[in-house]
């Protein structure tokens, strides 16, 4: 593989050892891996680098990741795997609403970052073909722009949000299970993220609106069809 075709990841966090650790991962990986230390040099070179993906840690010197991301989005739309100590949904929230992608919690794998970058990268990549739009009352999804408009409103969705909401409506009235959501969004093959899951929904009804999705509890989550 040429460099021109290896992905290009920023990997931003202050702790050394993690971040040589993560570096190291990612190069044996084939990825072309740079290195932030603090919030404002993160924004400096997500702009001058235009990455790929960036992993993103949380508490950073300077300012956090949240403003990192609200920065860069303010500019350019980047992919961004957010990396934390907290363990707090609400900073979660908080985090995916700024536009991250997806949220790994310290300690975690190298094996499980790795594949929830390629899902990332993957899902960021255009769609081939037109597959026109998917619509709910007052709800739709244009799946050849991936936009989204509730109540002729544009939403801004993540783009983990968007894949999440259209698994519901094409599934039309379903119910889809944490671990079919899971691998059909995430690529996960068990259920170990389905507070992800949960996080994630949480997310779509706060840009949408409560009664767009159900829980069905004990199983997963379904859109609300109208009755005729």
């Amino acid at each position: 593989m040429s460099d021109a075709d290896r992905p290009r990841i920023l990997v931003v966090e202050d702790e050394p050892d993690i971040a040589d650790a993560v570096q190291a991962r990612l190069e044996g990986e084939g990825f072309e891996v740079h290195v932030a230390v603090d919030g404002p040099s993160a924004v400096t070179r997500a702009l001058e680098l235009d990455p790929d993906l960036i992993v993103l840690d949380l508490n950073l010197p300077g300012f956090d990741g949240l403003e990192v991301c609200r920065r860069v989005h303010a500019q350019r739309r980047i992919p961004v795997v957010m990396v934390t100590a907290r363990d707090h949904e609400s900073d979660m929230l908080v985090g995916l609403g700024l536009g991250a992608d997806d949220y790994l919690t310290k300690p975690f794998s190298m094996r499980e970052l790795v594949a929830r970058i390629r899902v990332v990268l993957r899902r960021a990549q255009p769609e081939q073909e037109s597959a026109g739009s998917l619509n709910l009352g007052s709800l739709s999804l244009d799946v050849e722009r991936r936009l989204t408009t509730y109540d002729g409103a544009q939403v801004h969705l993540t783009p983990t949000e968007f894949d999440l909401l259209r698994a519901l409506l094409e599934a039309n009235g379903g119910v889809l299970s944490r671990e079919v959501l899971l691998h059909r969004v995430w690529g996960y093959n068990d259920s170990s993220g389905s507070r992800t899951v949960d996080s994630h929904v949480r997310s779509i009804r706060r840009k949408t609106a409560d009664d767009i999705v159900r829980t069905v509890h004990g199983i997963g989550y379904a859109v609300v069809v109208p009755t005729p």
